[in-house]
């Protein structure tokens, strides 16, 4: 009998340290959070009572059927918009389509919460609208409840089904449209026999999207969910409640919300692998003419639906600059806000830039390590460790951040309300673009080369680093700043983590909309979305795309 020894080579060294920061800051806050469900916070002892009483009041079992039946709703509403989009902007020439698809894109990458805030000027009970319609006798309904919210992620987050469905529409050949022409199968039978059914494991792909980004998302319905409640507010506040609040509860909540979106996750993969299928585009669909009433209409819908998923940004800007005294808007305009948020609010914007900054530089290194592992050395350890490190996107924010906070709110590691485990959750929550990012592009590299480096004496990491990982770079900057957009936006996750010293500005947004400092949040969020459309530009050109590949 032999026994194997392990060749402790540079990449089977990266693959332990791997393992272990995997294992330290993901499964183990993971596993501590399951754990934690399990206790009673009085005593320690180990019960199942708070899931009994999470599914015998009322009260609980209400907000999980909430949440269900505003993602479904949302994912709904989502398709009834993206999926004609992306139809139209593929199939016909649309006047301004460059313009338009940037105007999409934007209002993807914003945060959720930012539209929300941004319809509670419009629409709240002292919003613009709202004061120029009560004084012609109008009452618009509420933006508060379901309805504003099924809004709001509707408009937010329909973008997702145009970019999965459009990417996918560009795949079909145009020989499948003309056979099913030739056949007498035109028009609206088309769609649905033909090109529909080719499009939706993509689909079914974008609507998981949808559904993940409405269950997970604190910022929408904390401003205007109101009587409303859905799992991750009703989490939020179990957790952080300072009278009557308990940990093990909402640890308990959180966990029923990982179980949920990781059974909605499997359906959708075991349905996607047993329905998808490889389509060669030998001949593209190429955009057509459309003219009369058909076009006409087509063109209303796309602009309108564009100008109105751009509402929330136009909204935030104009009023950044609008006057205000003692936090009422006043007329004319002034930079009051800008002055009073970099007076007092300047620590945000640099926590958000220093953090994201730590953030990407370890999500790029790890992405593009854990990339080479995946393509280059596969064995079933590697494999495991790629599909870890997808984990994370079955995981709603504010969970993440109960998580870390239960596992590191003591000794040995004691991180809790540093600037440390800002960064730890930005990297663990947003490294999947730059790790799918690194992986496409490793794929087109051949191993040819960096066999050449190792040939003429270099090292298998000096290999990399020299041949392979200059290679990968305009692949992986892509990714990189999609993870970098999505670093500066978020939410969920933050709101859980931060202390006054360590506020990133989605926290200050947040926390001046609360206070009613409507000027104060209009700025921040500005400063923001100015961030986010210069990444995008700068995307683009380092891309060398003139749109966003899901």
């Amino acid at each position: 009998m032999t026994n194997k020894k392990i060749r402790w080579d540079f990449w089977t060294i990266v693959t332990v340290v791997i393992i272990a920061l995997f294992a330290l800051f993901l499964l183990y806050p993971l596993i501590s959070l399951f754990l934690s469900g399990f206790k009673d916070t009085e005593t320690g002892v180990w019960t199942i009572d708070n899931y009994a009483r999470f599914f015998s009041k009322k009260y609980y079992k209400s907000a999980l059927l909430n949440s269900f039946k505003l993602t479904f709703s949302v994912t709904v509403a989502a398709i009834i918009l993206g999926v004609p989009l992306a139809y139209f902007m593929s199939f016909y020439k649309i006047k301004g389509k460059g313009a338009l698809e940037i105007l999409f894109i934007i209002s993807m990458m914003s945060p959720n919460f930012i539209g929300a805030y941004s319809w509670i000027l419009l629409l709240g009970r002292s919003g613009t609208v709202t004061q120029l319609l009560k004084g012609l006798g109008i009452h618009m309904p509420s933006i508060y409840g379901f309805g504003g919210m099924l809004l709001v992620f509707a408009l937010k987050l329909y973008p997702f089904i145009y970019m999965y469905v459009s990417g996918a529409l560009k795949k079909i050949d145009v020989a499948l449209s003309e056979a099913a022409e030739s056949l007498g199968c035109g028009g609206l039978k088309k769609v649905l026999t033909v090109i529909m059914p080719l499009v939706t494991p993509t689909l079914i792909a974008a609507a998981l999207l949808v559904f993940m980004n409405c269950m997970a998302d604190f910022g929408t319905p904390a401003l205007i969910g109101e009587g409303y409640r859905v799992m991750p507010t009703l989490v939020y506040s179990e957790f952080v409640g300072e009278t009557g609040g308990s940990a093990n509860f909402a640890a308990c909540m959180a966990t029923i919300m990982v179980v949920v979106t990781a059974t909605v996750f499997l359906l959708q993969k075991w349905y996607v692998n047993t329905k998808s299928f490889t389509m060669s585009s030998m001949r593209p669909i190429q955009p057509k003419e459309v003219y009369g009433i058909k076009g006409f209409f087509m063109h209303l819908f796309i602009y309108l639906l564009a100008a109105t998923s751009i509402i929330p940004q136009y909204m935030v800007v104009y009023t950044s600059f609008r006057a205000a005294k003692m936090q009422v808007f006043v007329d004319g305009f002034s930079l009051e806000s800008y002055r009073k948020v970099f007076s007092t609010a300047i620590q945000s914007i640099k926590n958000t830039y220093l953090y994201c900054l730590a953030a990407i530089v370890i999500i790029v290194v790890l992405g593009m390590l854990i990339a080479y592992l995946a393509v280059r050395r596969k064995s079933w350890l590697t494999n495991a460790i790629d599909t870890i490190a997808m984990f994370p996107y079955i995981v709603p924010g504010s969970v993440l951040g109960i998580t870390l906070l239960i596992a590191f709110n003591h000794p040995p590691m004691m991180l809790a309300g540093s600037a440390i485990i800002m960064v730890i959750s930005l990297v663990i929550r947003r490294q999947a673009y730059t790790l799918r990012s690194s992986s496409a592009i490793l794929y087109q590299i051949s191993p040819s080369m960096e066999e050449a480096a190792i040939s003429l004496g270099d090292s298998p990491s000096m290999s990399f680093v020299k041949v392979t990982a200059k290679m990968m770079l305009p692949g992986v900057a892509s990714g990189a700043i999609l993870s970098w957009i999505t670093l500066i936006n978020e939410l969920s996750s933050s709101v859980m983590l931060y202390t006054a010293n360590t506020r990133t500005m989605s926290v200050a947004i947040y926390n001046e909309v609360i206070r009613a400092s409507y000027g104060t949040a209009a700025a921040l969020a500005t400063i923001l979305t100015v961030t986010t459309v210069v990444s995008l530009l700068i995307f683009f050109k380092v891309s060398g795309n003139k749109d966003v590949t899901m």
